[in-house]
């Protein structure tokens, strides 16, 4: 054989199997692909939602579906001329519903063909679309909990709850880091720092991933979006990112590659563009970076309507077909379509004009029939219901109510306004009676219009302060009886924030202020002199710069989910502690919002700015106050290195020094003094939660890895660690640690 075209040959079996997802099932992979006809194979890589597939009647009063009636017309001319592979997506019905739903699908496509059906579905805090599934707080405040154990049993439960319903691939956890306060999303996101979403990320994938917990079914996690969706220039959804290629790969591409590598078996991508590139559509991001430096061997899918979005949106190509043909030469292996079966004509043409390769085709083909065998879909597809009492018991509820328990922030208490007791309350504010407030979107509808979709027995704030002080210590504020009943009250309490369930694009705003109505009712409160605490409902940072200063207390208590109000009247009235901690930087005003690990030259010493500029929020990263007071003392630490890769073992002491036990996360912090990339004022490298009892102390301990902790990313990817000097800051506790090569 001629040399080079022996060497070609060997490049092209090796290129192959570098392809095929290494996996007990490859012989069988392989054997369905050469059976398989190119519509079928178009058809796996297609996924439609459930609408497709109801009846007419359904479809016309959509909006208030509580029960799916399929068309199995619609399912069989489906499954006999477009193959399709995944369906996704519904309502909060009930289980009983969605075992029928499931399983008449599966049993539907049986008579088409011998590959399972792989459902997808947004159980994105718990399960988010059943009727009375456990809700957990929104990862938001799953972040300020700094406690992972939250993070994997909020995906536990989703996962618990709803396989045996034939739900097998949960659209979770989200990774983006939540640096646009004002984004419609934000409250989906861990934090602001990509250790902590990391952390929580690899919590979660490893709870929806936990198969033993749900045998005989299996459940993937998807990691999203990838990458950079989160931080959007203008703060709007699904609308441009410039991110320059360093701040990509030390910032956002963390919590992506932990996922991966804990081995989460899905992804979904970023519906935006990075410096003028769709996403969907970058070969760099999608093929380079994802498939060849990451090694991911798993389904990457499309969020809603995004290969579409390439003509209709981005402008980058000039119809579907060619947006189709961008798309999947970029590395997309599935197309959430949803509605049209546009994608699987058009993908077809593609192939037999030959501008797309079948082999191209196979690729993708082969990672989802792989992950539907990792699954177990091909052993165990049919739903059960003998297990339904998994759902909302009594264990998942505890879970759901301590999540939110440790998840609010107490951010002021001035003169120990908190806890309250003993105390008349005037309660009152615009989410006080409402249940929306309290959980948001995703949460049992895409975007619920009102309470009637929550559970009757769910408490509001208000019923919950009711449940806990009693009548005779609380009154409802009446506005034109403020002053005669703030004569009667020791203390006002004020609900205040957001008070719609808003996803993606609906939650798009040109204002993070408060509304001038909620400002209006807090500033009359504050004129009757009387102690004002806020707590603040919010799917995101509302500002109140004007009353901040003024109030005495202020709760940050996010979307704590269904349990948050009695979590809330057991923070008020002391008998929970509160110990969470702030995951991102609330800002004070709008005009510079920035992070807590911002450049140091936002603030340059050589170009000073006064102190009321230099104040950009009103809770920084990490502050959160505790009824408990906490002292650190005893860092201990080597003070200098050379080896990198040698951990250096680092401790403190913190005491309890009050008579009330508490729970004290413990937040280390680096700062690499001088850097060749300008560098963080300072990043979290590890953090800790402990419950520590009243008069105690606790050593919290860590070993840091210099190659791991102190080395940041040059814009391609390669790890820097340079010698000098670094400062490790803990609980107010600062220590110098030098690299001496």
């Amino acid at each position: 054989m001629n040399p080079y075209i022996l060497l070609l040959s060997i490049i092209l079996f090796l290129s192959c199997n570098q392809e095929k997802p290494s996996n007990e099932h490859e012989q069988q992979i392989e054997s369905l692909i050469r059976q398989m006809s190119l519509e079928e194979k178009i058809g796996q890589m297609t996924q439609l939602n459930i609408t497709t597939i109801v009846q007419d009647s359904i479809l016309e009063d959509y909006g208030n579906v509580s029960h799916y009636v399929l068309d199995t017309a619609k399912l069989v001319a489906l499954l006999q001329e477009f193959h399709v592979g995944s369906f996704l997506n519904g309502r909060a019905v009930s289980p009983e519903n969605w075992v029928y739903v499931t399983e008449t699908i599966q049993n539907v496509n049986k008579q088409h063909s011998a590959i399972p059906i792989l459902y997808g579905i947004d159980h994105v805090h718990g399960a988010s679309y059943l009727r009375n599934g456990t809700i957990f707080p929104h990862n938001i405040n799953i972040g300020c909990s700094f406690d992972t154990s939250h993070a994997f049993l909020a995906a536990r439960t989703a996962a618990l709850e709803t396989a045996d319903l034939g739900h097998h691939w949960i659209f979770a956890p989200v990774l983006g880091l939540g640096r646009a306060k004002s984004w419609g999303r934000f409250y989906e996101t861990y934090s602001e720092d990509p250790l902590v979403v990391s952390r929580m990320g690899v919590a979660a994938v490893h709870g929806i991933q936990d198969f033993s917990a749900t045998t005989p079914y299996r459940t993937a996690a998807c990691a999203k979006h990838f990458l950079g969706y989160s931080d959007p220039k203008s703060g709007w959804d699904r609308s441009p990112a410039e991110i320059s290629d360093q701040a990509l790969r030390e910032f956002f591409l963390p919590p992506f590659k932990a996922a991966l590598d804990a081995g989460a078996l899905t992804i979904m991508i970023n519906s935006g563009e990075i410096n003028g590139i769709p996403v969907h559509a970058s070969h760099e991001l999608l093929t380079d970076l994802l498939r060849e430096e990451l090694g991911f061997q798993g389904i990457a899918v499309t969020d809603w309507l995004d290969i579409i979005a390439l003509d209709e949106m981005h402008g980058i190509a000039e119809n579907e077909k060619e947006a189709t043909y961008m798309a999947i030469m970029a590395g997309v292996d599935m197309s959430m379509v949803p509605v049209t079966t546009n994608f699987c004509v058009y993908l077809k043409e593609l192939v037999e004009e030959g501008r797309i390769p079948e082999s191209r085709i196979n690729e993708s083909v082969r990672r989802i029939l792989w992950v539907k065998f990792k699954l177990g879909l091909f052993d165990q597809v049919l739903p059960r219901a003998d297990r339904l009492d998994r759902i909302n018991s009594p264990e998942h509820i505890a879970g759901s109510l301590q999540a939110a328990r440790e998840s609010m922030v107490l951010i002021k208490n001035e003169g120990q306004v908190l806890p309250i007791r003993d105390k008349k309350i005037l309660v009152g504010g615009f989410t006080l009676q409402s249940k929306v407030a309290l959980c948001g979107g995703w949460t049992y509808r895409f975007a619920a219009d009102s309470d009637r979709w929550f559970p009757e027995d769910m408490q509001t704030i208000y019923d919950a302060l009711l449940a806990t002080f009693g009548e005779s210590q609380i009154q409802l504020l009446d506005e034109n009886r403020l002053s005669e009943q703030a004569r009667w009250a020791d203390v006002i309490v004020l609900a205040t924030g957001e008070n719609t369930a808003y996803a993606e694009t609906q939650g798009t705003i040109d204002d993070l202020a408060l509304d001038a109505g909620q400002a209006n009712l807090i500033g009359r409160c504050l004129d009757t002199q009387k102690p004002v605490v806020l707590i603040l409902t919010e799917g995101r940072p509302r500002l109140i710069p004007e009353v901040e200063g003024a109030v005495d207390g202020i709760l940050f208590a996010g979307l704590p989910g269904v349990y948050g109000a009695q979590a809330i009247a057991e923070i008020l009235s002391g008998a929970v502690n509160p110990s969470g901690k702030m995951a991102f930087t609330y800002p004070k005003r709008s005009g510079h919002i920035i992070s807590y690990n911002h450049k140091k030259a936002e603030y340059s010493s050589i170009r000073p700015v006064s102190e009321e500029l230099q104040r950009y929020s009103i809770a920084p990263f990490g502050h959160g106050l505790s009824y408990s007071t906490f002292v650190y003392s005893g860092l201990r630490m080597d003070t200098t290195f050379s080896d990198p890769s040698l951990p250096v073992s680092i401790s403190v002491e913190v005491r309890n020094e009050s008579a009330q036990d508490g729970k004290e996360a413990v937040l280390w912090f680096v700062s690499d003094l001088v850097g060749s990339i300008t560098r963080p004022v300072r990043e979290l490298v590890h953090f800790e939660k402990q419950l520590i009892s009243a008069g105690e102390s606790r050593t919290f301990s860590f070993e840091l890895i210099p190659e791991r902790d102190l080395a940041f990313p040059d814009k391609l990817g390669q790890q820097l660690l340079e010698p000098g000097q670094f400062r490790l800051e803990v609980g107010g506790l600062t220590s110098n640690l030098y690299y001496r090569e």
